[in-house]
C-alpha cells in the first residue's frame, strides 16, 4: 500500500483577506500557517507534500516554503490552470475565477498513487487532524465501497471576531459516518453563541456552536480522482449555462453525490482542537498570539521548518 501524500490547496487568493495569504508570515519567526500544518502532518507521518497552485505564483512558493520543505518531506507542485478543462471545452470569455477544490484535486490526477489527504493552505488545524488522517489512510481501503474519511471540527472552535465565516455543518448517523453537509455560507459569532443568515441578514436563526463542521479535511482513496474526472463535463455544461463566470466544481458536492448514490462512505473523525484563519486582516493578531502561547507551551519549536 502506498503511503498517504499530504495535498494542500494553495491555488487561491484571498479576496476577503487582500493578497496572498497563504505565504504571509503570521509570527516574529517568519513562520506561515503552512509550516504548522506540514509540521503535524510530518509529525503523525506523512512524508510528501504535494502543494496545488497558481502558476504565476511558482516562484513565490517555491521561495517562501518549498524550498524550505524540501528538506523534511518530498515535495511536488500541480498547477491549477484555468484551461485545464475536458476535451471540447473552453474557459468562457471574461473568465478569471479557478474552478473550484474539485478542479483542484483532479489537477493531481498525474501526481498521486495512492491515497492522499486534502486540507486547505491557509488553516491551521491543530495536531489531532493529521493523526486522525493518517491513521484513518494507513489502514482502510477500499471495498465494495470507496472508503474516505473527513476530520470534523466543533463549530465554536472555528468561529472569528472579526465578521462571517462560511462552513459545511455536518450530520452523521449513529456510527460516526457522514450524512450529509448543509452548507451555510453567513454565520456570525455572537455573545453565548452563534447565529447564520440565508437572506442577507434580514432574518437570523441560532445555529449550535457544538455542530461538527468540516474545514475541508478529507482523505481519500485514489478513486475520487476518476470520479471527479468522470464527472467534472456535466458539471461544466450546466455550469456554463447558468453561470460560466462563476461556477465552481466543489470537492464536497461530489462527495455528497457519492454518498447518495451509494457509492461511498466518509467516516467523520472529530477533532477538539481549536482552529486558526485568517479570514480577514484583523484575525492575524489572533492568530499570532495564539501560534505564540502554543510555542511557549512547547506544542512546536521557536520555528517550525526553518
Amino acid at each position: 500500500m502506498d503511503k498517504p501524500a499530504l495535498v494542500i490547496m494553495a491555488a487561491g487568493m484571498g479576496s476577503r483577506y487582500g493578497g496572498l495569504k497563504q505565504i504571509d508570515p503570521v509570527d516574529e519567526q517568519g513562520d506561515i500557517l503552512m509550516d504548522f500544518s506540514i509540521y503535524d502532518a510530518r509529525r503523525a507521518g506523512f512524508q510528501k507534500v504535494v502543494f496545488i497552485i497558481k502558476r504565476e505564483n511558482e516562484q513565490a512558493f517555491r521561495q517562501a516554503i518549498g524550498e524550505r520543505i524540501g528538506r523534511y518531506m518530498e515535495v511536488s507542485y500541480v498547477f491549477q490552470d484555468l484551461d485545464a478543462l475536458p476535451k471540447g471545452f473552453e474557459v468562457p470569455e471574461g473568465r478569471v475565477k479557478p474552478f473550484g477544490t474539485g478542479h483542484a484535486v483532479l489537477c493531481c490526477m498525474n501526481e498521486l498513487k495512492g491515497p492522499f489527504a486534502v486540507i486547505n493552505a491557509d488553516d491551521y488545524y491543530g495536531r489531532q487532524g493529521f493523526e486522525h488522517l493518517y491513521q484513518y489512510l494507513t489502514t482502510h481501503s477500499d471495498d465494495e465501497k470507496y472508503r474516505y474519511c473527513m476530520v470534523g471540527y466543533v463549530l465554536g472552535n472555528t468561529l472569528t471576531d472579526n465578521g462571517h465565516v462560511a462552513r459545511g455543518v455536518c450530520s452523521t448517523d449513529g456510527s460516526g459516518f457522514l450524512q450529509g453537509i448543509q452548507e451555510r455560507t453567513h454565520i456570525e459569532k455572537r455573545p453565548g453563541g452563534a447565529v447564520y443568515t440565508e437572506d442577507g441578514g434580514v432574518s437570523w436563526k441560532e445555529i449550535d456552536t457544538d455542530s461538527i463542521v468540516s474545514m475541508n479535511m478529507w482523505g481519500f482513496s485514489r478513486s475520487i480522482l476518476q470520479e471527479l474526472k468522470e464527472r467534472f463535463p456535466a458539471f461544466l455544461t450546466q455550469g456554463f449555462q447558468e453561470n460560466p463566470l462563476k461556477c465552481e466544481y466543489f470537492l464536497p458536492a461530489v462527495v455528497g453525490e457519492l454518498l447518495a448514490e451509494g457509492k461511498a462512505s466518509v467516516e467523520v473523525l472529530k477533532s477538539t482542537d481549536q482552529w486558526h484563519g485568517v479570514t480577514y486582516q484583523e484575525d492575524k493578531k489572533a492568530v499570532s498570539e495564539a501560534i505564540r502561547k502554543m510555542k511557549e507551551a512547547g506544542e512546536y519549536p521557536k520555528t517550525a521548518l526553518h
